[in-house]
């Protein structure tokens, strides 16, 4: 299930006061569980002052250390473990939507689309050498300065710090993304429908939906919609929903103990058969194994 990705922030007399974007500092007192797993639509960055904790995204587990940093993207399923009592780390957290000016333009979108698909193999994790003599340790700060604060016009400085950021994590991974060609080739109505079908696939994963009810809401033929978006994505709109669908299975795994069966039905699939069949081949390990890994 989406998780909203605006938070409240403060209260006032007028009512909540939501932003797109938060920053906080979390602490770890013992050898525990400090997030459980969960996805959500905004991007994180957490960048560690002290300890150690095991980071798990999308099914890989992360050790991260005092200097390190770990950036999640949207869609990605993580959870925090803290392996010592002196653990705390700053957490940005922000909505993709805010790297964009005052309209999605194809120029930002180019950027901004590889950071909002959860499958990728660019770098997550920079270790504190990689990162102690550049801005990204000091920007970090500054962000959850600004936010805590809240000092006149904190708005916009804790937005272009973001977009700051955010460029520096561009540059970095830029050759390690998905086919940037294909991204830098697409056009309006590209990213139009690919903004349609992501909302379309988000909120009804769980259904009985298909390319055919897809192509209609981008008021296309099935034939040329399937053909426009397996380019792009470089895999059948059947095979991005069965990623979605196990995606939101890795949560249901970690934090419940429903069994294979209520978990395959509940996040679409119509067999606990052909769930552990699809699981297997996006995650090469078996929903059981990976129950029992991230539980550990």
């Amino acid at each position: 299930m989406m998780t909203e990705p605006y938070f409240e922030s403060n209260r006032s007399q007028s009512g909540s006061i939501h932003y797109p974007y938060e920053s906080m500092i979390h602490f770890g007192k013992e050898p525990r569980c400090l997030v459980e797993p969960h996805w959500h639509l905004y991007i994180e960055i957490l960048y560690f002052l002290s300890g150690k904790a095991k980071v798990y995204l999308g099914g890989k587990c992360h050790v991260l250390g005092q200097g390190d940093l770990i950036l999640i993207h949207s869609h990605e399923t993580h959870s925090v473990y803290s392996l010592d009592d002196k653990v705390s780390y700053i957490v940005v957290k922000f909505d993709p939507e805010i790297l964009y000016s005052t309209s999605r333009t194809i120029l930002e979108s180019k950027y901004i689309l590889p950071f909002t698909l959860a499958e990728s193999s660019s770098q997550r994790v920079f270790t504190e050498p990689e990162i102690k003599d550049t801005p990204i340790p000091g920007m970090i700060w500054e962000i959850y300065n600004e936010f805590s604060a809240k000092s006149f016009g904190f708005e916009l400085a804790v937005r272009t710090l973001i977009c700051r950021v955010f460029l520096w994590f561009l540059r970095q991974t830029r050759h390690q993304h998905w086919n940037w060609e294909v991204a830098h080739s697409l056009n309006d109505s590209d990213y139009q429908m690919l903004q349609k079908v992501f909302e379309y696939i988000d909120y009804n994963y769980m259904n009985d939906i298909n390319a055919q009810t897809a192509a209609r809401l981008c008021n296309m033929s099935y034939s040329y919609f399937s053909r426009r978006f397996k380019a792009i994505m470089g895999k059948t709109f059947t095979n991005y929903l069965s990623y979605i669908r196990i995606t939101e299975a890795e949560k249901l795994l970690l934090i419940t103990d429903k069994s294979m069966t209520d978990i395959a039905l509940e996040v679409g699939f119509s067999s606990s058969s052909y769930f552990i069949q699809q699981f297997r081949k996006y995650k090469d390990i078996s929903p059981y194994h990976f129950r029992k890994k991230g539980k550990a």
